[in-house]
């Protein structure tokens, strides 16, 4: 929570809907995103006394992965504002993506009046009932005088220990009536309860135990050491131990791709020697990650001769899926500073000698130096961006094949230069999510890279992009299919391509009826003057690549397979030496 430092200001008569600007500006937001309607309309109104700029979306799940976007991009709690009935449900998607990828964000929907509340009026639901599984906590504000305690706390709880959404439904009558406003007195009733977030020390020593004795070491590096600020401490723990490095999907930019010891992806589409590192490891140390189904494959044969440290802040996540023999509960950061004293100097050449025959023997593309078929891959697009970037872009995928070749082509040295949909994989997510991004980080080169299928369920948000005046770039990896459900058509189902074949508009001509210059790929040759064009244009652009239609992504392991189980590519394109 990011709290504007006030002198106290003496209690002053305001209304509920003035008072959540007024809440919202000592907090520290500068934006919301949202949608208005009848149940939240004296918010809006009262909006045009503040100085929160709000920015209008053309759909209520746009504005929670905006919001989400920006508080992914930031580091700081994101702000979403809706109606009743449809608006508030309307969010329900955004708020499951933030919920499943620990993203803080604050959802404020109106409701109806407290007096109708339960008999089905016009435009009810209960919203708060609804996102109970997917919110950290959620409130139903039906007094003014409850409305700045609440909000306060909705920040605190959203931004604490695992960050996360929270909602606050707040019914019409409690906007509009009045009370005296008094900052100091709603002060957050939530504290953070230190004692009950740190490890022993005897455990802190059984951890450096296991670490210092091991001779297969990996580091499985999450999404947490973001969250936790932990990179600098994750990088001396694998440098003074000699520890090769692992991300899952989100955690790459957490610990630098240049980096000697970095290993790449795990998981489903990870490399196929990340994942037998981890298979042959003795002990694998998560740092901030859940031991999530696309990471460990079959359980029952997931690392067997490893034993395993896990650090995470949320203690039910622990032996969730994985058994774990050393648990160390609490935030990564202090946790790694308190353990790094302890840990020795160690050197693994047996291991690295090891890991390293492995990935010899992968085969991998070398898309950058493979001769022009004629044919344009998307992971053509990818190593081109990254290329043309210097990898210094904050990408914002949406979810399918493309990110997943986002991924592996694109190669993350900084945190949070990656911002996708993990946990819940909602297609979608990019256009909003890259919108949010921008306004967290306007610095920044901001590129959108989705699916022709994932565009199209938010592509209304362009009107968003010009509509703020947003220097947004857009990819567009156009397969003609469903691509990530296409590809399992083929492997699992016959290739029954039910559902999946997809139509597409002239993406080029949409873009220019909002404003936006496109362009059309359909050569190899056309990809670096395309992106430069793009890039060094003063304001949004969008590129509609269209690429090979049938092309899978490799390697891949089957859901519920053993890690070892991994499909690759029939014939590989070229073998890459080790050391590229």
């Amino acid at each position: 929570m990011n709290e504007q430092s006030s002198h106290s200001v003496a209690p002053r008569k305001l209304t509920g809907a003035e008072i959540i600007w007024e809440c919202l500006e000592r907090l520290g937001v500068e934006r919301v995103f949202g949608y208005p309607g009848g149940a939240i309309l004296p918010t809006y109104d009262a909006l045009t006394k503040s100085r929160v700029h709000h920015v209008l979306v053309r759909h209520e799940q746009g504005a929670t992965h905006m919001a989400d976007g920006y508080a992914r991009a930031s580091g700081r709690v994101g702000v979403a504002l809706a109606t009743s009935g449809p608006g508030a449900t309307n969010m329900v998607t955004g708020i499951a993506t933030a919920m499943m990828d620990s993203s803080p964000i604050v959802c404020i929907t109106g409701q109806v009046g407290s007096a109708v509340l339960g008999s089905d009026a016009f435009q009810e639901t209960d919203i708060t009932g609804i996102t109970l599984p997917i919110t950290k906590h959620n409130y139903l504000v039906t007094r003014a005088d409850e409305i700045a305690i609440s909000l306060r706390e909705a920040f605190h709880i959203a931004a604490s220990d695992r960050p996360g959404p929270v909602l606050v439904d707040i019914t019409k009558d409690a906007q509009l009536g009045s009370c005296e406003f008094d900052w100091d007195a709603a002060a957050p009733r939530a504290h953070r309860q230190v004692p009950d977030f740190f490890p022993a020390p005897a455990k802190l020593d059984e951890a450096a135990a296991l670490i210092n004795e091991s001779q297969r070491p990996v580091i499985l590096a999450g999404h947490g050491i973001m969250l936790s600020g932990a990179g600098e401490e994750v990088r001396r723990l694998a440098e003074t131990a000699d520890i090769p490095v692992a991300l899952t999907l989100l955690g790459l930019g957490a610990f630098p791709a240049s980096h000697a010891l970095n290993l790449g992806m795990m998981g489903m589409h990870g490399e196929a020697w990340v994942n037998q590192a981890i298979q042959e490891s003795d002990l694998l140390i998560a740092l901030g990650m859940r031991f999530d189904d696309r990471v460990t494959g079959k359980l029952n044969t997931y690392a067997q001769k490893a034993k395993k440290i896990h650090v995470e802040i949320d203690r039910a996540e622990i032996n969730k899926n994985v058994h774990v023999d050393v648990p160390l509960i609490g935030d990564l950061r202090e946790i790694l500073q308190r353990l790094l004293p302890l840990v020795k100097a160690n050197r693994h050449s047996e291991w690295w000698s090891q890991v390293h025959v492995s990935k010899q023997d992968s085969a991998v593309r070398d898309i950058q130096n493979l001769p022009d078929s004629g044919h344009l891959y998307a992971a053509h697009v990818i190593n081109d961006l990254w290329r043309e970037t210097k990898g210094d872009a904050v990408i914002v995928t949406d979810v399918g094949q493309h990110q997943m070749w986002e991924a592996q082509y694109y190669h993350h040295e900084k945190p949070r230069s990656l911002i996708t949909s993990g946990g819940l994989g909602t297609m979608g997510f990019a256009l909003p999510a890259a919108i949010g991004a921008k306004f967290a980080r306007p610095e920044a080169e901001v590129w959108v890279v989705a699916g022709d299928g994932g565009f199209q369920m938010t592509m209304a948000e362009l009107a968003t992009i010009v509509q703020e005046k947003l220097n947004v770039k857009i990819a567009i990896i156009n397969n003609g299919y469903l691509g990530m459900v296409r590809q399992w058509q083929e492997f699992f189902y016959e290739g029954r391509y039910a559902g999946t074949p997809l139509l597409s508009p002239d993406y080029v001509k949409l873009a220019e009826a909002y404003g936006i210059p496109g362009l059309m790929v359909t050569e190899r040759s056309q990809v670096v003057p395309a992106l430069h064009t793009s890039r060094f244009h003063a304001g949004a652009a969008l590129i509609d690549f269209r690429v090979e239609q049938e092309d899978s992504v490799y390697p891949m392991v089957p859901a519920g397979a053993d890690l070892h189980a991994m499909i690759r590519r029939p014939t590989p394109l070229v073998e890459r030496p080790t050391d590229d």
